[in-house]
């Protein structure tokens, strides 16, 4: 018998050795029914617009307003206002925020100031300290764990603000794998605190013509990962702005609104920016976008400066019923979203004529304003009064009320 054979009879019998990762469980994967899952609606923050618990991207070029804009809607949310298209928000909230970019001494609490924010309700997020009182700065790419205990300690929050949300991004902000990892931590944290995160970010340059959507700096990953993508654009040599939903999984993504950014003074004496909200805007974000950003050249003139020109040829003689409008406007080839941004563009009003109030020979007509009333007039009361009102700050007087049946006239 060799010394392998008395070996193997020795050890014969014996316990065998079982490997650790033998020990481990095995996976599998888990099947739910869909009838077992209950259905529930989204919680928006902003309805059709910012959603709870989820991502939104806010881009656009420089000086489009970004941070001015971003800190209106905070003051919306904290003040119990209106949102840019009217809509009421009926539950004040905190908000949090994150910036790499603005002192919050000399740039963020004045444009808070004057954005009618509840100033109890914003926390700003400057650093991180440990149990010695050792302070240093709050890295998002790193750090954002850290926001989950903080959250809890002040009652939660709806909105978390990301300036710029770029820097959440550790790795390659060019590479998809590196974007989504990142990312990630912040949709968890989203879902988790049922809190609406909105990141602001920059358009890549010569992005101008391409998929809204896909003009955000970095990866698409950005765009992909996000639930919605809002986009801000400025026209050139004027102060008209727009914002425009690019991108929406969980709502319309047509339309916008338009907004202005003007200076202004508050407190004892601190020079800060505000945004004026305006009137709704019709169409896909590209063509919105499409109009602002149109250099005007004469070889390459848009749709909007073709309605302009179509209305005030149309116009110029005098009122003209909204239905002739219409139909001259469909033979020229013209949308009537177009028409419509046109109108406001030439200073052309809506009202109704002939007959006595209520009369069914009333009609709208559209008929130019006086000259030199062109401009858009901007009113903005005193106490932050045009966050409250339903009214749009780039009218002289509110509206009056109207019901279903007059949207002929617009």
């Amino acid at each position: 018998m060799t010394a392998q054979d008395r070996f193997a009879k020795e050890w014969e019998g014996a316990t065998p050795v079982t490997k650790p990762e033998a020990l481990k469980p095995a996976w599998r994967a888990e099947l739910t029914p869909a009838a077992s899952i209950v259905p529930v609606p989204i919680r928006w923050l902003w309805p059709g617009w910012i959603a709870r618990g989820k991502l939104t991207v806010l881009a656009g070029a420089g000086g489009s307003g970004k941070t001015t804009l971003a800190m209106g809607l905070i003051g919306t949310l904290t003040s119990g206002g209106r949102w840019p298209d009217g809509e009421i928000c009926h539950e004040p909230a905190n908000a949090l925020i994150w910036s790499s970019e603005d002192d919050p001494a000399d740039t963020l609490i004045p444009r808070l100031m004057a954005a009618g924010a509840n100033l109890e309700r914003v926390h700003i997020i400057q650093g991180r300290v440990n149990v010695l009182g050792e302070r240093e700065p709050f890295d998002p790419a790193t750090d954002f764990d850290l926001l989950r205990e903080a959250v809890d300690s002040i009652g939660g929050a709806s909105l978390l603000l990301l300036d710029p949300v770029v820097n959440v991004v550790k790795g390659d902000m060019h590479r998809a794998n590196d974007v989504r990892r990142a990312l990630q931590a912040v949709v968890d944290f989203a879902e988790a605190h049922w809190c609406a995160v909105l990141g602001i970010s920059h358009f890549s340059k010569g992005s101008g013509g391409a998929s809204p959507a896909d003009r955000v700096i970095g990866s698409q990953a950005f765009g992909a990962l996000a639930r919605a993508v809002l986009v801000a654009a400025k026209q050139e040599d004027s102060d008209v702005r727009v914002l425009a939903r690019a991108k929406s999984n969980i709502s319309d993504d047509q339309g916008g609104v338009g907004y202005l950014v003007e200076p202004c003074t508050v407190g004892d004496g601190l020079e800060t920016t505000r945004v004026l909200w305006g009137d709704r805007i019709e169409g896909s974000a590209r063509d919105i976008l499409a109009d602002v950003e149109s250099t005007g050249d004469d070889d390459q003139r848009t749709e909007l400066e073709e309605a302009c020109d179509f209305l005030r040829d149309t116009l110029k003689h005098g009122p003209v019923p909204t239905k002739q409008i219409k139909a001259e406007a469909n033979d020229a080839g013209l949308s009537w979203a177009t028409v419509r941004r046109a109108q406001k563009v030439i200073g052309a009003i809506a009202v109704k004529e002939g007959g006595r109030l209520g009369d069914e020979k009333q009609q709208w007509v559209w008929r130019l304003v006086a000259e030199g009333a062109q401009q858009m007039q901007k009113v903005l009361t005193e106490k932050s009064e045009h966050l409250l009102e339903n009214v749009s700050t780039f009218c002289k007087a509110p509206p009056p009320a109207f019901d279903d049946s007059d949207m002929e006239g617009f």
